[in-house]
């Protein structure tokens, strides 16, 4: 039986030892941190939107608003929000590994308890509490990317990692949604929660002893408070965070609702058949993993851009009524949205040169945050105003992220761009 990184004690940070270069593509520990933050991202992501499969199932079971349906992801994302930085302090004295462990071990419980709600308050208390012991998982594993791997691979790392998120994020919502077509959404509760805990004893059995990371003095919290206000001030990062708040409000608000629309007139699909859409993600594990690599050739600004612009011309394709149309822009959609974000989470590590954690819990807050307020707001667009006024709504988001990413990272900017050959960007 491996020994858990639980009982590990932490090593020496990458900034404080030069000396240690993180671990190169390739290596056996770089595929092993790879293949344990999959697990991590599965575990995390799987229970996160689990509910969002089968929004319709509740709404009629609860006799519930679609809007209040979906505070199910807003009040877990909210969780999620307010306790990233929390984590961020705990993981800078306890370790990155260890406080993944916590968080991932927390939300597997609180997930079981789910399906014995009584009451739908009693659900939303209980979803609360679990995205606020998931907070202790994505910027995280951000920051121990960065901390571990070898910097010339870490953009690539970072979209390796955000593709295993969004394997997490599809098994959950197609198991979810097909258990719920069959048993109901408690049963579909129940699935996915034992998923993610079979994905968290794999991220234990795999995820390798931390050499780029030291415990925090004593004293560091004022330290990491004069660290965040130096974040907030910094332009570059706040435009990522203005990023993160937009593009993903913007797509969560699509995936909430769309599944309204599709089991409406004159679609009128079953929820089996609705899940089926969340096999759109597969396009956004393919473009974080792409998004990477161009990013080296192209750099992280133009491929941030580009990622947006899909996203844009994607949801467009889903103001027709025709379904291969609909499902032909979602599959756009979700993969400039994927690429977007893998990029954006990467170069927050990139631009901090100290304070990873608190730069990426920052990220995460917003991004969260984002999720919570927009895609829980995208829900009265949605029912005062129809499909089009939301997608057209989550349109403009993305366009304003492309100008103000083209604003504030002016081409040829080269601080904070991934390792890549001379003239990249």
């Amino acid at each position: 039986m491996p020994r858990l990184p639980l009982l590990r004690r932490p090593a020496v940070p990458a900034d404080s030892l030069p000396g240690w270069p993180g671990h190169a593509k390739g290596s056996a520990a770089y595929r092993k941190i790879l293949a344990g933050l999959a697990f991590a991202g599965v575990a995390t992501f799987a229970q996160l939107y689990s509910t969002q499969a089968v929004l319709p199932l509740m709404a009629a079971e609860l006799q519930v608003t679609a809007a209040e349906a979906a505070l199910t992801i807003s009040l877990a994302t909210v969780g999620l929000a307010v306790t990233v930085l929390p984590w961020s302090f705990l993981a800078d004295r306890i370790g990155r590994v260890r406080a993944m462990t916590w968080g991932i071990l927390a939300a597997t419980v609180l997930g079981l308890l789910v399906p014995l709600a009584t009451s739908f308050p009693m659900l939303l208390a209980l979803r609360t509490l679990e995205g606020m012991a998931l907070g202790g998982i994505p910027a995280i594993a951000i920051a121990y990317l960065n901390e571990e791997v070898n910097k010339a691979h870490a953009a690539l790392a970072a979209g390796t990692y955000v593709a295993g998120t969004t394997l997490g994020g599809l098994s959950g919502r197609l198991l979810a949604g097909v258990t719920g077509e069959l048993w109901g959404w408690r049963a579909a509760a129940l699935a996915v929660s034992a998923l993610a805990a079979v994905a968290a004893v794999l991220f234990l059995a795999l995820v390798p002893r931390a050499q780029g990371f030291t415990a925090a003095a004593a004293g560091g919290f004022r330290g990491a408070l004069r660290t965040l206000a130096g974040h907030s001030r910094n332009p570059r990062l706040l435009a990522l965070y203005v990023q993160a708040f937009l593009l993903m409000g913007g797509f969560v608000a699509v995936y909430n609702y769309l599944g309204f629309r599709l089991s409406g007139e004159p679609f009128s699909l079953p929820a089996g058949i609705i899940s089926l859409i969340f096999l759109a993600y597969l396009s956004g594990t393919v473009s974080s993993r792409w998004a990477g690599g161009l990013a080296a050739r192209f750099g992280r600004r133009t491929v941030l851009i580009s990622g947006t612009v899909l996203m844009a011309a994607g949801l467009a394709l889903t103001l027709t009524a025709m379904l291969p149309l609909i499902l032909a822009g979602l599959l756009l959609f979700t993969g400039g949205f994927f690429a977007a974000h893998s990029i954006g989470a990467g170069w927050t590590g990139a631009i901090a040169a100290t304070g990873r954690a608190q730069a990426a819990s920052l990220y995460n807050l917003a991004y969260y945050l984002g999720s919570s307020v927009i895609g829980w707001a995208g829900g009265l667009v949605f029912q005062f105003l129809g499909w089009p006024a939301l997608a057209l709504a989550v349109i403009g988001l993305a366009c304003t992220t492309a100008v103000i990413t083209a604003v504030v990272h002016p081409a040829g900017a080269a601080a904070g761009s991934p390792a890549a050959p001379a003239g990249a960007r």
